[in-house]
């Protein structure tokens, strides 16, 4: 069986039982002594525009500061590595470390095999965790454990275009801080330049559902209350309503969502909501075509806002002592403050360690140069996790739920029936205890 027969086996079927069943836990080595070779699955090196040319940095640092540590980068793209790492493991090929996504955490936990830090590390994690923001660090817990090490994540922001701004009379130095600011801002563009109002990504094939997510829950909604699904009830639904009334008013743009970021880029797009982990490729890529401005998150009146996170945690999966011990050095190098000052920087991630901030040795002037970075961070202190999903079909229940979303705004139905038509197909795939 060749490499895209097994991607497409562990796709299907890995999900359905545990890939790694638990054994007894093994106790790390305490130091490297002799040459080690581990497995890095990282999918920033899959994308020239997402840090390939920095984490290729990072990794070459890491081995100079480590010479006995050889790291084996294998490159996937976001939306195919947990594919790539469970057909590797169907192949008998043990991973040793992985970038993988907050959707898939509770998978990862119980499922493929990570190994809970509190239980291979014990006080090094500890040790290392301190001054690393706690908002962060629990993003990749599982029952209290630590499984998945918070490494690159982001907040959704408002990006704007202040050239389409001024166009329609609006004031890009005052941005809309509400979502009724947002269609009425929209509208007003629309109106007076013909391009898209707003855009939020929480609809693309790529997108995943933290933008979605962050609007739901911005109003008071949850997807889902322990195993019960909830993304069709209160104020879940209200938020998608929302955005149907804003699509049906001209407010919000009607473009193919796998167009979103293209359409923000040639300027045709006022403001789009999405992950500020693309910041940096988008100064590039409009410096000299439009001047771009970046805002927190809208809110609903007054109601707190509810940024969740995308991006993703390292997970340890080796289950050699010694490979262990090499993987977990790398952890800590990659999660570091010369680490994060490099992935902040270069790439456009939230730094989780926030001291550096301030540090002129690390991000200081860095920060006072990019004055956009500051709506992400000041989102921190709101940071809401992206809810996963339990279960053997959680991918199945969250692209439901997604699809449902696409429908309920760009259809034409009611969208509450819509919502709870797929709630309630979806809710016998969720674990019933």
């Amino acid at each position: 069986m060749n490499r895209r027969d097994f991607l497409a086996t562990a796709s299907a079927a890995a999900l359905l039982a545990p890939l790694a069943p638990r054994l007894a836990h093994a106790t790390m080595a305490g130091e490297i002594t002799e040459p080690v070779t581990i497995s890095f699955y990282d999918y920033n090196l899959a994308s020239a525009g997402l840090g390939k040319e920095a984490t290729e940095k990072l990794i070459a640092g890491f081995m100079k500061a480590h010479p006995l540590i050889k790291v084996d980068a294998i490159a996937a793209q976001s939306n195919e590595i947990l594919s790539r790492v469970q057909a590797d493991l169907v192949a008998g090929d043990q991973p040793d470390l992985a970038q993988l996504v907050f959707r898939d955490l509770i998978y990862i936990a119980r499922d493929l095999g990570a190994e809970a830090l509190e239980d291979l590390a014990g006080e090094e994690l500890a040790e290392h965790a301190r001054g690393m923001a706690p908002k962060g660090l629990d993003l990749g817990k599982v029952d209290g454990k630590t499984y998945g090490l918070a490494f690159t994540f982001s907040t959704p922001v408002l990006f704007i275009n202040a050239d389409l701004f001024r166009a329609a009379g609006l004031d890009p130095e005052n941005p809309p801080r509400t979502w009724d600011e947002v269609r009425a801002a929209g509208k007003a563009i629309h109106e007076k330049t013909g391009k898209g109002g707003f855009f939020p990504g929480a609809y693309g094939p790529i997108d995943g559902t933290f933008v979605y997510q962050a609007i739901a829950m911005s109003n008071g909604g949850m997807v889902r209350e322990g195993n019960k699904l909830t993304f069709a009830d209160d104020g879940a639904a209200d938020a998608v309503v929302m955005l149907r009334e804003a699509m049906d008013e001209g407010s919000h743009a009607r473009i193919d969502p796998a167009s979103h970021m293209d359409t923000f880029q040639a300027g045709e797009l006022g403001m789009f909501l999405f992950t500020s982990a693309v910041m940096s490729r988008f100064e590039k890529s409009t410096a000299g075509k439009f001047e771009m401005r970046l805002a927190k998150m809208p809110s609903f009146g007054d109601k707190p806002t509810a940024p969740t996170n995308s991006g993703s945690a390292l997970f340890l999966l080796s289950k050699d002592p010694v490979k262990q011990r090499a993987a977990w050095e790398l952890m800590k190098y990659l999660t570091s403050k010369e680490a994060y000052t490099i992935i902040t920087s270069e790439i456009g991630y939230l730094p989780l360690r926030l001291d550096i901030i301030d540090d002129p040795k690390y991000l200081k002037g860095y920060v006072e140069a990019h004055p956009m970075l500051q709506p992400n961070l000041e989102q921190l202190q709101n940071l809401t996790p992206n809810v996963a999903f339990p279960g053997p079909n959680y991918r199945q229940v969250e692209n439901m739920m997604k699809d449902a979303v696409v429908e309920a705004v760009f259809g034409h139905g009611d969208p509450r029936a819509v919502l709870k038509a797929a709630q309630d197909q979806a809710q016998p795939l969720m674990p019933s205890s």
